[in-house]
Parts: C-alpha cells; sequence; structure tokens
C-alpha cells in the first residue's frame, strides 16, 4: 500500500512498533513533529479501511483515535527496499492487546484470563502467498515473548484460521460463547487462581467473660487424695474417679452423734402412797 509522503520518517526501519501514543519513528526535530504524526494518522486509518474490506467488516476496527483510547499495540511492516515505489510502501500490519476475558476449557469450567489478543491482521492482497505474514507475525511473537498457543484471536476469517494451521500447527480451538477463539494448550501449565483465606472473625463478637466460662467448664471438681486413685490400683498415680465416696465422707463427718433415748422408769421403783 502507497502513500503520496516519505514513510522512511513517519514508519523508522522495517518494523514499526505504535502504541496508544502515536508516536513516528522520524527524529526531525519539533517543527516537523506535527506532520508526522498527522502522516502516522492516515497510515494507520487507511490500513484499517483495508482490512475491513478485505473481511467484509461494515466498520474498521483500526484507527487512529482507536489506538488513542486503548491500550493496543500495532505493529507496521514496511516495504525498505522500494521495489516500484520510489517513497515506500506499507506490506501489513497486526494488532494486538491484553483483554480480560471469561473463557471456557474443555470441561466447560469458566476461567477468567487476561491473554493476549490478536485483535486485526493485514497483509496488502498484492503481496499474500510471498512469506510476509510469517515474517510479521513472527516478529510480534518475539517482542511479546509469548507462544502461539497462548493467545485469544478475536473473530479470526477463515483465511486467518488457515494461517495458524499451516504455520503453527493451531488446529483444535476450543469453542468459546464470545467471539474469541482459542486452541489446545491455552490453559496448559498456566497458574491456578490464588485462593482467598476466609474471612477473620471480628474480636468484638466474643464477649469478655465467654473464655472464664469456657476454662470454668473445661475443669472439674477433683477429688482430693486417694480418693481419686482408681479402684484396685493402690499407690498408682492419681486419676480422675468417681466422687461418691468423697461426698458420703464428708457428710459423714460433718453430722453430729445422735442423742441417746430417754430412759423410761420401772414400775417396779415406784411407791404406792
Amino acid at each position: 500500500m502507497e502513500f503520496p509522503f516519505d514513510l522512511a520518517p513517519v514508519l523508522g526501519e522495517r518494523f514499526c512498533v505504535v502504541d496508544q501514543h502515536l508516536r513516528p519513528a522520524g527524529r526531525r526535530g519539533p517543527a516537523h513533529r506535527g506532520d508526522l504524526e498527522q502522516q502516522l494518522r492516515t497510515v494507520i486509518d487507511e490500513l484499517g479501511k483495508a482490512s475491513a474490506k478485505a473481511q467484509g467488516l461494515p466498520s474498521p476496527v483500526t484507527s487512529a483515535t482507536r489506538m488513542e483510547t486503548n491500550r493496543h499495540v500495532l505493529y507496521i511492516m514496511r516495504d525498505t527496499e522500494g521495489r516500484g515505489a520510489p517513497k515506500g510502501a506499507v506490506i501489513g500490519f497486526l494488532k494486538v492487546g491484553y483483554k480480560k476475558l471469561f473463557l471456557l476449557d474443555r470441561a466447560g469450567a469458566h476461567i477468567e484470563a487476561e491473554p493476549l489478543c490478536v485483535l486485526d491482521f493485514y497483509i496488502h492482497e498484492s503481496l499474500q502467498r510471498h512469506g510476509y505474514g510469517r515474517e510479521l507475525f513472527h516478529h510480534m511473537l518475539q517482542s511479546e515473548r509469548v507462544e502461539p498457543w497462548r493467545l485469544a484471536v478475536d473473530r479470526p476469517s477463515g483465511k486467518l484460521l488457515a494461517f495458524l494451521h499451516k504455520h503453527y500447527g493451531l488446529v483444535d480451538a476450543i469453542p468459546q460463547v464470545n467471539n474469541f477463539v482459542i486452541f489446545e494448550g491455552f490453559f496448559s501449565n498456566r497458574p491456578a487462581p490464588p485462593r482467598r483465606p476466609p474471612p477473620k472473625r471480628p474480636e468484638e463478637q466474643i464477649k469478655p467473660y465467654s473464655l472464664s466460662e469456657r476454662d470454668f467448664l473445661r475443669e472439674e471438681a477433683e477429688p482430693p487424695w486417694p480418693f481419686n486413685l482408681s479402684p484396685g490400683r493402690a499407690g498408682g498415680s492419681p486419676v480422675r474417679g468417681s466422687l461418691r465416696p468423697f461426698l458420703l465422707r464428708r457428710d459423714l463427718d460433718g453430722a453430729t452423734e445422735p442423742a441417746p433415748p430417754p430412759r423410761r422408769s420401772s414400775s417396779l421403783g415406784r411407791v404406792g402412797r
């Protein structure tokens, strides 16, 4: 894709990486900075329109305005050899970004993840099937330090699915309820989500006297030695026994001796009057 201005100061080397700040690669001083930024916005908008047309989308998903409002990264590949284009040409672009998604594994369990997502991918029609798409995709994988099966692809076209199958062997897709597609191996060696500890009960819910009550209930009255010995173990270590012998002994010691019954007078001792 050709443009009416020189792409070298706008995109720099063969691969140009653009984020939400939309900073051109050229360093020509502040006087030309505004012109380079506007030219970069033009390149991004035209690439987004071409990609939407190739995929049959009603509107572009890539534009300079969208780049400013999202934390996405745009990899632009430029033709540095200048074949038939004295001012250079753009071969294609690849847009990626991290998104928080709720995905399904093979067992149907919901898993929250934030993978790197392929959001838009386009190679100019006249330059397809020349290895440029693989070169651009491989450069992105190396820059982001990610394996291809770790990616989530947003609404991939048939051409993109065939591309991933041919160059990276991604065939077994895991069905999802959203527009993203993930492949076998996406959940392998992925760390499990951390478990939250149970909430701690506030200290004010424990009454001040509850601890003493528990200690009192836990302790039982124990009779003195040798009544705390178990039957048949004379000289053994004190153990808990029945309280009955101790209580009977205590009652007998505290009781007074009963008074003898009054003596009845014999009738022989009486004198008749």
